[in-house]
């Protein structure tokens, strides 16, 4: 008799943890875009102007980086901007090799001119909040250690700025970005430098629905209230509420906007997206807090829109709302 084991807690097509404390992400639902959650192989070659190589920043650890190195035009620079990138997933699941972050991440760094960082950061329920943040700051470290010459990365030391870092980071990757760039702010990692930071559809979020999670119109297969609710109950820490700080930077339970030491954000949304209503309600309150803050608003297009690559070829209208994202930020890049 073959022992089944017990799946305690399932978030539809995308994870299943079982009693003995094992996650299982493979892919159940449609197969017609399980292409876009495999990972496409690192490339030294460059193709399509850009070369992706993956590299291990803490073989301890098990943390690394993806590096995104578009190939060098004579208009260049003579040190690219650095982008340093968190992905999403509710802190549970994606990975930067997935070919959603290949297809968005090679065209902004040909787009930008500028190297992207992409952080392999511990997933949760294994590695609960704050690890995958702490594993953000963590190449912040390894960037500091390879511009003081401390830690050999060539490629990095001859072409990056690191003058000119920028955090970004899309859904529960832009939390990331947010906290990150608060700890980055009490702490002197000369001689890098934020210049800004871009939470793309940050997972924002209070313990009290909003009133866009209550009318649910904005559910697509990128972010259900299905998957906020069970991702972060795998995520924050146990006992935790929404009102985590790093769930809800804007809340009573996190450490007062004003107070902290940020660069210029570009907090981009999205008008349908499901958490909307708490997106904005940290725009504003960035804003009252005195904070340098941008807010691009894509129209028509639900959360992480840009990511689904069936979508940016079949409807004209995310794909002309991706190409204004990608030249917005490439724009708020050239600015700092």
């Amino acid at each position: 008799m073959v022992y089944q084991k017990k799946v305690v807690e399932e978030v539809a097509c995308w994870l299943k943890l079982f009693e003995d404390g094992s996650v299982d992400r493979t892919w159940t639902g449609p197969p017609e875009v399980e292409f876009m959650a495999k990972p496409v192989p690192g490339h030294e070659e460059f193709i399509d102007g850009v070369s992706v190589r993956d590299i291990s920043v803490d073989t301890k650890s098990g943390l690394g980086v993806r590096l995104y190195i578009p190939e060098r035009n004579p208009y260049d620079e003579e040190k690219l901007p650095i982008i340093v990138h968190f992905h999403g997933g509710g802190f549970c699941i994606s990975e930067p090799e997935w070919f959603m972050y290949y297809h968005v991440y090679t065209r902004l760094v040909r787009s930008a001119r500028a190297i992207c960082v992409s952080v392999k950061q511990r997933l949760a329920p294994e590695h609960r909040l704050p690890a995958a943040c702490e594993d953000g700051y963590s190449v912040l470290l390894w960037l500091q250690a390879v511009a003081l010459g401390n830690l050999a990365e060539p490629w990095l030391k001859a072409n990056g700025d690191f003058q000119r870092i920028f955090l970004i980071g899309d859904s529960s990757g832009g939390n990331i970005v947010h906290e990150v760039a608060a700890r980055v702010g009490l702490d002197n990692l000369n001689p890098i430098q934020l210049a800004g930071g871009i939470p793309i559809h940050p997972g924002f979020v209070r313990a009290e629905r909003s009133k866009s999670e209550l009318e649910k119109k904005f559910e697509t297969p990128f972010l259900t209230l299905e998957m906020v609710d069970k991702f972060l109950a795998l995520a924050l820490p146990i006992g935790s509420t929404k009102d985590h700080p790093i769930t809800c930077p804007m809340g009573p339970a996190a450490p007062p906007l004003a107070g902290l030491k940020l660069p210029p954000f570009l907090v981009v949304l999205a008008e349908n997206d499901l958490i909307l209503d708490t997106e904005m309600e940290y725009c504003e309150a960035m804003k009252k807090a005195g904070k340098n803050v941008e807010v691009l608003v894509n129209h028509g297009v639900g959360h992480s829109f840009y990511l689904n690559k069936i979508a940016v070829d079949m409807d004209p209208n995310t794909a002309s709302e991706t190409n204004r994202l990608i030249t917005e930020i490439t724009n708020f890049i050239k600015r700092h």
